[in-house]
């Protein structure tokens, strides 16, 4: 399934393209490298085909001209990309699909279509790319609603206008990673924000979950590049001024960053957009231990040299990304730049790395004016094996592995802390739940001055049927670790519905009220995707969360 005008199919229960998906030969031999890691046999099971899939009809009408009930869409939007999600759909278990899919060519389209929902007390939830991995597309919505509408934006992609002068473009909300790319690229100008999804998300998704991208400093977050942001809600459009900063009050634009759909649908934004790169430069560090290559990161991160990329990957990371092989941790650092040549900042970085007991046997890679970038280093093994991971997970899944990540981040002063308690929680929790230690890794994938984002794998073989119930024992064990070690639930990756229980745990009680209040002036009929951030149901229902889900 793929939105209109799209030729290439979308797996309609797997990551990504259909065309994508790993053939039997290189799921075997990810079942012989996973049944060695495990000992024990790791058998592949036959994958699902949509025709097999059973949906019940459709509890409402469709009503809407630009808008269809139409089996397939239904099927492709029941779900995001998280762990519990491809089980489901790799059982065909499709229980929970939208009544109606609707796809906005306007903005006009999108208040009809919010209109509409709130007449017929209709769940509405925003779709950018379906790629959310907690829960924040999915439909499980409580049982006050009479039925629920996705809202695919896919048909609203143009770049609108290019301000040069400011740097500045108006992007709709529709427009996937590539597409925004391809058009800034006339102007000689990018985005520059690369999240693993990039190939299949939006700028309306990334802006409602506060999605962070592939480069490690300085602006590692969408919220950085975000200057004004449209936003239709059930009671009317919210605009906020292009302005580079401003004093007055609270910002608006931070209410509306990481909403999840709660308070309305994304429909456009005046992004901070830059020059293409020119000049760049890259290395790889290897250290002998873990902590020495975080020693590393750190220094670097409070050095003022920003780099683009410092991500820090353990020995394990390192091996299962084909960075090294020997046993090393391995920091992965490069500039980029449309102005200057990077010599002297990579000097500079290499000498840190060499205080922190670095070592760099390939040197440093670089290139300039269009020349072609070297893609046979470590950090291109390593851009590769990320690309690939999301296809890899889902290969996993269709032999009944329980595998996934979670994402934090934690000031430098807790990190050891932090570490100890969660790598101690999720292995505790594979062996009780799986009766195997199971594997862990951890990498870095943004560094602060005051802190590092820590990116965590787990992988621990599945009981048949009961893969679910597994994953949840160890996603509950680790959750819960990061609330005791006073870390983030989420660095990047947003609440949904998954994160909401320990979400309610961090924040304070007095901002949830105030949220929540202001839902109830921007959807009073509770319809705008109901469950994210927010309980389903009427205004009051939260309970404050005081423990795990597991």
């Amino acid at each position: 399934m793929s939105a209109p005008g799209v030729t290439r199919e979308r797996s309609f229960w797997a990551w990504g393209w259909a065309d994508r998906f790993p053939d039997d030969e290189t799921r075997r031999s990810h079942a012989q490298m996973i049944g060695a890691l495990f000992g024990r046999e790791v058998e592949l099971r036959p994958l699902p085909a949509i025709d097999d899939v059973r949906l019940a009809p459709p509890r409402v009408p469709c009503e809407l001209p630009f808008a269809t009930s139409d089996r397939a869409a239904r099927i492709f939007h029941t779900y995001g990309k998280g762990y519990p999600d491809l089980v489901r759909a790799f059982r065909k278990d499709f229980t929970r699909a939208p009544d109606v899919v609707a796809w906005p060519r306007t903005e006009e389209h999108v208040v009809a279509a919010l209109a509409w929902c709130a007449s017929r007390n209709v769940a509405a939830i925003p779709w950018g790319g379906g790629t959310s991995v907690v829960g924040g597309v999915e439909a499980d919505v409580g049982d006050s609603y009479a039925g629920v509408c996705a809202i695919d934006l896919a048909a609203m992609d143009h770049v609108l206008e290019v301000d040069p002068t400011s740097r500045a473009a108006r992007i709709q909300a529709g427009a996937l990673g590539p597409r925004i790319e391809e058009q800034l690229a006339t102007h000689g100008l990018t985005l520059r924000h690369f999240p693993q999804s990039f190939e299949h998300s939006t700028l309306g998704g990334w802006i409602a979950t506060r999605a962070g991208g592939h480069f490690a400093t300085l602006y590692t977050h969408i919220d950085d590049l975000v200057e004004s942001i449209r936003m239709v809600t059930p009671t009317g459009v919210w605009q906020t001024r292009r302005l580079p900063a401003s004093g007055a009050g609270p910002q608006q634009e931070r209410l509306i960053l990481g909403s999840e759909g709660a308070l309305g649908v994304i429909t456009e934004a005046w992004m901070r957009v830059q020059a293409r790169p020119s000049w760049r430069a890259s290395a790889s560090v290897h250290f002998a231990t873990f902590e020495a290559a975080m020693e590393c990161a750190r220094l670097v991160a409070q050095s003022g040299l920003f780099p683009s990329n410092c991500r820090v990957l353990d020995a394990r990371e390192a091996t299962m990304n084909r960075v090294a092989f020997d046993g090393t941790s391995v920091v992965l650092l490069a500039f980029e730049s449309a102005d200057h040549p990077l010599d002297a900042w990579m000097e500079r970085a290499m000498a840190i790395a060499a205080t922190a007991g670095g070592a760099c046997p390939k040197g440093i890679k670089s290139s300039s004016h269009g020349a072609k970038v070297d893609r046979t280093d470590a950090a291109a093994s390593w851009r590769q094996a990320f690309l690939d991971a999301p296809y890899l997970q889902s290969s996993l899944v269709s032999m009944g592995v329980v595998a996934d990540t979670f994402e934090t981040a934690c000031t430098w002063d807790r990190f050891g802390a932090l570490y100890a308690e969660v790598a101690g929680a999720a292995k505790d929790a594979m062996f009780r739940a799986t009766g195997h230690e199971g594997l862990l890794s951890c990498r870095v994938t943004h560094v602060y001055p005051d802190g590092p984002a820590p990116y965590f794998t787990f992988v621990a073989p599945g009981r048949s049927g009961e893969e679910i119930e597994q994953w949840r024992t160890i996603k509950a064990a680790v959750s819960d670790a990061l609330a005791r070690s006073g870390a983030t639930i989420t660095h990047h990756h947003a609440v949904g519905r998954l994160h909401r229980p320990w979400y309610e745990r961090e924040v304070d009680e007095s901002f949830l009220r105030a949220f929540e209040a202001v839902k109830g002036e921007l959807d009073t009929a509770r319809i705008c995707n109901p469950g994210v951030l927010v309980p389903a149901g009427p205004r009051g229902a939260r309970k404050r969360s005081c423990g795990s889900t597991g």
